[in-house]
Parts: structure tokens; C-alpha cells; sequence
């Protein structure tokens, strides 16, 4: 046996631990607060703080105790996870095409940027929320109300930050481009949206975020299904257990929407990262 074969299982090992003692020092910390959440609730004996334990059950009888075939999601999970989900998802992706877009096209020319810049920052210091009473007058149905408020909220983020990365592209690589005789089209991909790639994803991860909290508002008002409304009719029917189990499902949305956002954002921009390390 050789000496490198001999060290590859030693190696493995040392990784495995490795991750293993990285995952632990990530969660270490989340059973001793469940179990000081579990302890505290109890000993107040409040009917408006369920126990973990109570909203776990809870949560299982109302969403999570249907057939095999359907996921174990029962009717009232399907009826009101997937209308979110979808309006979530449309919204956000609109977001990001509009941010993307209007970000490259006011980040590449000072002209319009010195004309919309004002109107930019006044609109995003308009808090989304006020303006679900126009968006439901101007839309009439619900649904378009609510992926309005989600595009509205979200696509702030992303525009700045793709303006910022598209203003501020290395001058020299810009120049190379030119030198070179590329067209539009091929700055444009080769250039600037790699240049502004890292502002982008920022704007972008931040963007997932507004789009989960818009997605609550704007079911709170004129809905009849989603995740919001669960909240808010488990609310208004003291079911406090549905209650808190409702935010701890948003809770959880978002910790997976956000693990899944940084794996595609790592594969995407892998090659940033490795022109940091040789630099």
C-alpha cells in the first residue's frame, strides 16, 4: 500500500469531522432555545404563548397529517402553501427582471441616471404596505393586488444594487471591450453583467427576504387563501397554537429560501471567488 493511499482514509476522516463539528457550532444553540422557550411558555401558563411542543402538534394536524400521496400535506396546507408559494415566485421574479434590466440600462448612462436617481430613492422610501390600498383599488382582484405589493417591495433592492455594480465596472475592461470592437450585446455579457454580478446577487438575496414579509402583508387584506390569511383567521378565531405555528412555518420558509439562494449563488459565482483568492 502506498503512503498517499495509506493517509486517504486518515484525510477523509479529519473532513468528516470536520463538517460535523461545523454543523454542530452552527445549531448548537437552537435546542437550548426551544427548550427555554418550552420551559418559559409553560411556567406562564399564557393561552397567547403556546409551547413549542403544543404548536409542533398543532402544526402536524392541520398541514402535515394528509396522505402519502400528497406529500403527507393535508387539503387546508395545498389549498394555501401553493397559492403563496406562487405568488411569491412570480412576484420575486419579476422583481428581479425589472431590477436587473432598469438597473443595467440607469447604471450604464449618467444622463438617466441624473434624472431618475431622485425618483429611484423616493420610491423605495415609500413603504410598500401603504400602498395596498392603491394596488387594490387599481387591480381589483386579489391576486394581482398581492403580486403588485410583492414586485414593489422586492425590486428595490435588486435595482440599486444593479445600478451600483453596473456604474462602477473596471475602466480597463471597458476600454479592452472597446478596443476590441464588441458590440452592445457582447459588453453587455462578457463586461458588465459579470462586473455587476456579485451586486446583483446581494440585491437578489436581500430581494427573497421582502418577498416572503410582502407575500404576508399583502394576503392579509381582500384574501381568501395563503399563508397570511391562515394567520390571520387563526388569529381572529383564538387559535393561537395555528397561530404561531403559521410564523414558525414563514420562519422556516425563509431559512430554506435563503440556503437554497446562497447553493445557486455559490455555483454561480465560483468564479468570482476564485479570482479573489488569486488576487
Amino acid at each position: 500500500m502506498s503512503a498517499t493511499t495509506a493517509h486517504e482514509p486518515a484525510i477523509g476522516g479529519r473532513a468528516a469531522r470536520g463538517r460535523l463539528s461545523s454543523m454542530v457550532t452552527r445549531v448548537w444553540l437552537v435546542p437550548i432555545v426551544l427548550a427555554a422557550w418550552e420551559a418559559g411558555t409553560r411556567l406562564s401558563g399564557s393561552i397567547f404563548f403556546p409551547p413549542p411542543s403544543q404548536i409542533l402538534v398543532r402544526m402536524k394536524d392541520l398541514w402535515f397529517s394528509g396522505p402519502a400521496a400528497h406529500l403527507f400535506l393535508t387539503d387546508e396546507a395545498l389549498g394555501n402553501f401553493l397559492p403563496s408559494l406562487g405568488r411569491m415566485t412570480g412576484g420575486w421574479a419579476a422583481a428581479c427582471l425589472l431590477g436587473v434590466l432598469l438597473g443595467v440600462a440607469v447604471g450604464r448612462s449618467r444622463t438617466l441616471y441624473d434624472y431618475v436617481g431622485p425618483l429611484i430613492e423616493f420610491g423605495r422610501a415609500v413603504p410598500p404596505p401603504t400602498l395596498v390600498p392603491l394596488f387594490l383599488v387599481v387591480f381589483k382582484v386579489a391576486t394581482q393586488m398581492q403580486v403588485a405589493t410583492i414586485v414593489y417591495g422586492a425590486i428595490w433592492p435588486v435595482l440599486v444594487n444593479t445600478i451600483d455594480g453596473a456604474r462602477h465596472v473596471d475602466p480597463v475592461h471597458a476600454d479592452t471591450a472597446q478596443v476590441f470592437g464588441m458590440g452592445r450585446r457582447q459588453r453587455l455579457f462578457r463586461i458588465i453583467l459579470p462586473a455587476a454580478a456579485p451586486k446583483i446577487f446581494a440585491g437578489l438575496r436581500l430581494s427573497v427576504s421582502l418577498a416572503v414579509i410582502l407575500m404576508v402583508i399583502s394576503e392579509l387584506v381582500n384574501s381568501t387563501d395563503g399563508i397570511g390569511y391562515q394567520l390571520m383567521f387563526k388569529q381572529m378565531n383564538f387559535d393561537y397554537p395555528g397561530m404561531w405555528g403559521g410564523i414558525v412555518l414563514l420562519g422556516v420558509l425563509g431559512l430554506v429560501l435563503n440556503a437554497l439562494f446562497l447553493v445557486v449563488e455559490r455555483r454561480v459565482l465560483s468564479w468570482h471567488r476564485r479570482a479573489r483568492q488569486t488576487t
